[in-house]
């Protein structure tokens, strides 16, 4: 795999940025690609470990050395065939996946990693742009209809994969556009939407039916489906946002974060009945909340023209490095440092906000902190203490709670009397996504729980082939790692 020698020989390289003050001045994506002959020497990096880690790092179980290998080689096609097998969107993952695999790399024992999803990245573009990705619809129709409820990653990978099988595939979205969170949740200088839609025209173009601004369990009642279709899957998101239940919290100022990042998405897709507008320009605001969600307000809001951003993060500042109690080739807690926060956010760890201050308008014009430690103690969780005499006030006219979800929407669930936990998300056997109701299968964030993009593609594609066997009674769908057919 690669060049015998090429992690001795080549550095790790990645996509440099534009400048801050050039990427801020417009929504576009700011990379600036590798050449060709970098790229192959990243190839060259994947060492032939023997036992590729990556796989297992990998919730796709994405044949990383091979492509890898054929990218050294300058197997261009041959790459996207590989990738395309067991990722049905490299193009997202390539983008916005944290890349778990490159934690797992076996060079990263002692090095640098291999720039695995920029590699991923470059090669789903160039199969665009050589216009290898064509639609390529099922040679025969089997006759079974299916629902997906919900055109995020999870439901979309669903979708094309049971497409594949032959099924007559119906998609579901409450929204005016497909994409879930990819379209109005990630931001267009991280994703373009393009890039969605030009997906999406294949998708179309391969058979399934994309049905917008129907909100299932609302427009038309949940068990309407089960009588018009064959089978239901259920990808919707984990979509209910935690609070922060504190004085102040009702003042006009304190947003979610995910109603300033849907927005502005629209706002930038041109959409002019926006409502109540939610804009950072000029104005001083703290971003509460150290998460992805979090990283993405700060860029908005710089974007916005805001005079200051500063981030809130209650947990303490994590280690640069590897923790020592999170070896390889395990995920590690480790400082994360995004392309938004290098365009100037201040970032505050072990601080806790603990009210909001308004004028009599009801505007917020500040809030109120205090420095926390976690206290460790014998057979207990970490506790959350205030530390004495360190309370501050900020001032601040825009607070965006990027806090994180605390489960998925229950409508759907309750009308077809689904079972779910305590997080509401809904109840699935592990090995095969069957809820409790025949017919009905969940995948995604609705099944785990709030997670990453890689892995609600994958749980959408392992939920395809249950469905596929439960409609067929057997199914020659690919689980995780197995590959599929060729196809880009």
């Amino acid at each position: 795999m690669g060049k015998i020698t090429g992690f001795l020989e080549f550095d790790r390289k990645v996509e440099a940025y534009s400048p801050v003050e050039e990427r801020v001045k417009n929504y576009k994506e700011f990379t600036l690609p590798l050449k060709e002959k970098e790229l192959k020497e990243q190839g060259a990096r994947c060492m032939d470990c023997g036992i590729p880690f990556c796989h297992s790092g990998c919730p796709l179980g994405n044949l990383i050395p091979d492509f890898n290998d054929a990218v050294y080689r300058g197997k261009w096609v041959k790459a996207a065939e590989i990738l395309h097998a067991t990722n049905n969107f490299p193009e997202f993952t390539g983008r916005l996946c944290p890349a778990p695999c490159e934690e797992a790399c076996v060079l990263g024992i002692n090095e640098d990693p291999v720039s695995i999803e920029n590699i991923e990245k470059n090669i789903v573009e160039t199969a665009f742009k050589k216009g290898w990705v064509v639609a390529k619809p099922p040679v025969n129709r089997t006759g079974k209809k299916v629902a997906v409820v919900g055109s995020g990653p999870a439901g979309l990978a669903a979708a094309q994969q049971l497409n594949r099988a032959g099924h007559l595939v119906t998609v579901f979205e409450r929204d005016e556009k497909p994409g879930g969170l990819l379209r109005y949740g990630i931001p267009d200088f991280k994703l373009e939407k393009h890039i969605i839609d030009r997906r999406l025209k294949i998708l179309e173009e391969e058979g399934i039916e994309f049905k917008c601004g129907i909100h299932v369990g609302v427009a038309i009642k949940a068990d309407s489906l089960r009588k018009d279709f064959d089978a239901v899957i259920l990808s919707g998101g984990a979509t209910v946002r935690r609070p922060l239940s504190i004085e102040g919290a009702e003042l006009k100022g304190v947003v979610q974060a995910m109603d300033f990042l849907a927005q502005n998405n629209r706002r930038v897709d041109g959409i002019k009945n926006l409502g109540e507008e939610i804009k950072a320009t000029d104005k001083h605001v703290i971003v509460i909340g150290g998460g992805d969600t979090g990283s993405d307000c700060i860029g908005t809001s710089f974007r916005h023209g805001a005079k200051s951003v500063t981030n809130f993060e209650i947990m303490p500042m994590a280690p640069e490095g590897r923790p020592e109690n999170q070896p390889w080739p395990f995920w590690p807690m480790r400082l994360r440092t995004s392309s938004s926060h290098k365009e100037g956010a201040e970032r505050i760890f072990s601080i806790s906000t603990k009210k909001f201050i308004g004028d009599a308008s009801g505007n917020l014009t500040g809030l109120v902190t205090s420095e926390v430690e976690w206290v460790t103690v014998p057979g207990q969780r970490p506790q959350l203490k205030e530390v004495e005499g360190t309370e501050k006030e900020w001032k601040c006219e825009l607070a965006l709670l990027a806090l994180g979800f605390t489960g998925s929407e229950t409508t759907i669930a309750d009308q077809l009397g689904l079972q779910i936990d305590a997080r509401t998300n809904i109840q699935a056997t592990e090995n095969d996504y069957k809820t409790n109701v025949p017919g009905v299968f969940v995948a995604g964030d609705q099944r785990r729980g709030q997670s990453l993009i890689v892995w609600a593609i994958s749980e959408g594609r392992q939920a395809a082939h249950h469905v596929d066997k439960y409609l067929m009674g057997d199914s020659a769908l690919p689980l995780k790692g197995d590959g599929d057919l060729p196809r880009i």
